[in-house]
């Protein structure tokens, strides 16, 4: 790939029309998408429409196709479903109707189609391309359009972004609407789960997903669900006797409740379905356990997009417009989508076809090969899954005699429960003893100390904050106290689950080695913090819950202005030095600035962002959006940035100030940090059992740990998930600031720039390379989920 910085100034789009539409199923984040394109398409000074009702109105025309301006997508980034409209459409299927719709399109000089929309919808805009000069032939045969208009509009480009709640479209790690869905469903399981422990329920909860269980499986695993069922891996021959068996053990193990999930298109080994009415009786009948069904039904449609389905349709959407521009006659229709933490672009029927082929596989019973098929992604989370959710009996189980102790350290950041319960609950499979320590490397030294069991983590994913207890002392002070009480205990084995002090004590316990042979043992860092400041990886857990609740409590501060008179908000956001809250959230929320420490500002650019709201809000637009992270600079504080804002808006708008706080580490965990707590806890314990193996030697793990690759960081990197050691990753950080000295996310300002109308120029480099599908390393263990 070329490294050297490409910036998209070189790319117009004067003489331009670009169109958007939605098809197929609606999904949250469309409007995100829509917005997106349109703005971006205007920044570059093409000519953006609407086709309103997706196919039906490309053949109906008239005023289903208008031009669009920048305020026309004002105000609807929160807002669910999509705001034009989506239609099936038969006419669309015939030679005749899509000769209506090219000449509706010719007649405006639309060549550039954005389509929103699942494989259908896609298939369905390729065959239009396909057939474009033979349509407009045709036309001009029938004297509705000139031969110069056939020469003019001779090709058609399509980019496509997948807009399915589903996650069924394969090529990409997620679709638009997939983490917003997954959200409903949380927020429904979350809610049971009380109502459900009272009376020691049983429910059996029915998910969408005809032919893909991607919402059923991963709502499992942020649940722990007790089983579940998804069209792609039926249960074995006889799955009735072993799941009512698993469902009283676990009752027999205390456990007030239990939960199944069935996605509505779940089939056992002979492709006979299961429904959740069938699971319903057979718990009944055979265990006579109080049982409820609940349908969760078009709610997972519903509601406002995740902050992830917010974020990445904007990227999403920037991305199909800058592939528009670049598009020839001769590439293929791409779809825009995401791999691990990137943009990639693929063609569209390599991903069709592989879509496609997962049917295939499943109708003709090769199960298997239909998980394979799915991705990386998705046998990762299947694989996971099983692992936690059923206990092998003890005589099954591998007799290791490693003890391995887990600790939280740092801020409590939500998802760290699940990534305990997943570390506990794979490390019991992998044979070792699992030690619980209470309050950080504080308790550690006090011999807060205690043997942690399988059932013990039950319940944990969805539980806010640290469940262990967490401090933010490092071990330095207590190094001779925590060597003591890993003798006594004989700890052959790490695992902090933390932020940047979880980090900065892994560098000091390393830094012990020397004195201290207790020390000499693999040690693993999982990444856990709101701030998303540590260095070696991407994200972190937390994160992503924190970036929910500061794009809600911006949604409702933006709406408790509706009605009253133009007015600007001043939010601050937690995050040390680092700006990836306020950044992330900015984008987001639709924010008009952010403010933050990594790039600096002084009163120039105060002054030209208040002239540029000022002017903005002299259009319709009655809101504005300013977020400040909460050390981007000592001297121009939220209270500063307020007044100045309040004086020069004088007139204009008036201001009010908020500050977020705690409530931004506080909260249920989402989705997101569930699963990727579980995952890449998971993989971090099956990392310490390999080190544990390989440096065993005559009865205890010796001194060959006392390496460098012994004492690593698992971060998520672009696409993969990476070990690093952490005295390697001294070099990329910024002590004094507690940051990384690069970070992706950067990338991602300019965007939000254009997005908020301000002229800035962005880096290209990273897209316009078409991928193909069977290629893309799919390792990827996603930034997605």
């Amino acid at each position: 790939m070329d490294h050297q910085p490409k910036f998209f100034e070189n790319l117009s789009g004067a003489g331009k029309a670009i169109a958007v539409l939605t098809s197929g199923g609606d999904a949250q984040g469309m409007n995100a998408a829509v917005r997106a394109v349109v703005r971006m398409g205007i920044y570059v000074n093409a000519k953006v429409y609407f086709i309103y009702e997706g196919y039906q109105g490309m053949v109906d025309g008239g005023d289903n196709i208008v031009e669009v301006s920048w305020e026309s997508v004002s105000s609807i980034l929160q807002v669910g479903g999509t705001v034009i409209g989506s239609a099936r459409c038969k006419p669309f299927r015939t030679r005749e109707g899509r000769l209506q719709a090219a000449l509706n399109l010719v007649q405006r000089g639309i060549t550039n189609l954005c389509v929103i929309g699942g494989d259908g919808s896609l298939t369905g805009a390729n065959l239009f391309r396909e057939e474009w000069s033979g349509l407009l032939e045709e036309l001009a045969q029938k004297g509705k359009i000139d031969a110069e208009a056939v020469k003019k509009y001779a090709y058609l480009n399509i980019v496509g972004m997948v807009g399915s709640i589903d996650n069924d479209f394969c090529g990409t790690d997620m679709t638009i609407g997939t983490d917003s869905a997954l959200h409903r469903i949380i927020e429904v399981v979350d809610a049971i789960m009380t109502t459900a422990q009272s009376h020691q329920r049983t429910f059996v909860l029915e998910v969408m997903g005809r032919h893909c269980g991607y919402l059923a499986l991963v709502s499992a695993l942020a649940c722990g669900a007790d089983w579940v069922f998804i069209p792609e891996y039926p249960p074995e021959e006889g799955w009735e006797d072993t799941m009512c068996v698993k469902l009283s053990e676990n009752r027999a193990r205390k456990k007030r409740l239990n939960i199944i999930i069935v996605a509505e298109g779940a089939i056992d080994c002979h492709n006979k379905p299961i429904t959740s009415e069938k699971v319903k009786d057979l718990v009944v009948q055979r265990l006579g356990f109080d049982t409820r069904v609940t349908i969760l039904g078009h709610v997972q449609r519903g509601g406002t997009p995740s902050a992830f389905d917010r974020i990445l349709a904007s990227r999403m959407g920037v991305e199909a417009v800058l592939a528009l521009l670049e598009a020839t006659p001769d590439t293929p229709a791409c779809v825009v989508s995401l791999s691990g933490n990137q943009a990639v672009r693929l063609p569209l029927m390599e991903c069709v076809q592989m879509t496609q082929a997962v049917q295939k596989a499943m109708d003709e019973g090769r199960f298997l090969e239909a998980v394979r098929l799915r991705g990386r992604s998705f046998e990762n989370n299947l694989n996971t899954y099983k692992l936690l959710s059923h206990k092998r009996p003890d005589a099954e189980l591998p007799k290791t005699n490693f003890n391995v102790a887990v600790l939280n350290v740092g801020a409590p950041a939500a998802g760290m429960n699940a990534a305990v319960r997943a570390a506990v609950r794979v490390g019991m499979t992998e044979g070792h003893k699992i030690f619980a320590v209470i309050d950080g490397f504080e308790g550690f030294a006090r011999g807060k100390i205690k043997e942690i069991s399988w059932g013990d983590v039950g319940g944990w994913t969805g539980q806010g904050g640290s469940i262990l207890g967490t401090k933010r002392t490092l071990p330095a002070k207590y190094l001779e106290k925590i060597a003591d009480q890993m003798r006594t205990n004989n700890i052959n084995a790490l695992m902090v689950i933390g932020g940047f002090e979880a980090y900065l004590g892994l560098l000091e316990l390393s830094a012990a080695r020397e004195k201290y042979d207790e020390f000499c043992v693999p040690m693993v860092m999982v990444p856990a913090t709101v701030s998303n400041n540590v260095p070696g990886s991407d994200f972190s857990i937390g994160a992503d819950t924190a970036l929910n609740t500061i794009t809600d409590t911006c949604d409702r501060i933006k709406q408790s202005a509706s009605g009253t008179k133009r007015r600007v908000f001043i939010i601050e956001t937690m995050g040390g030095y680092c700006g990836y809250l306020a950044n992330m959230g900015a984008l987001a929320a639709g924010a008009d600035a952010a403010y933050i420490f990594e790039e600096q500002f002084d009163i120039r650019e105060l002054q030209a962002n208040v002239e540029h709201l000022t002017e903005k809000m002299k259009t319709s637009i009655q809101r504005g959006l300013v977020l400040r992270n909460e050390n981007c600079n000592e001297n121009y504080t939220t209270d500063f940035i307020y007044q100045l804002y309040s004086e020069e808006g004088k007139g204009v708008f008036d201001c009010r100030k908020n500050v977020l706080g705690h409530m931004q580490q506080g909260g249920a965990p989402s989705p997101f940090d569930r699963n990727f707590g579980t995952k890449i806890s998971a993989k971090a314990m099956q990392w310490i059992s390999k080190k544990l193996k390989e440096t065993y030697r005559k009865g205890a793990v010796s001194l060959f740990a006392n390496t460098d690759d012994s004492v690593c960081l698992l971060g998520m990197r672009r696409r993969n998930l990476v070990f690093q050691p952490v005295a390697e990753l001294k070099s990329e950080t910024d002590f004094v600031h507690r940051i990384p000295k690069e970070q992706w996310w950067l990338k991602l300002r300019p965007l939000m720039k254009i997005l908020a109308k301000y002229k800035t120029s962005y880096d290209v480099s990273d897209s316009g390379q078409l991928e193909h599908v069977a290629m893309l390393p799919k390792e990827a263990e996603t930034g997605a989920i």
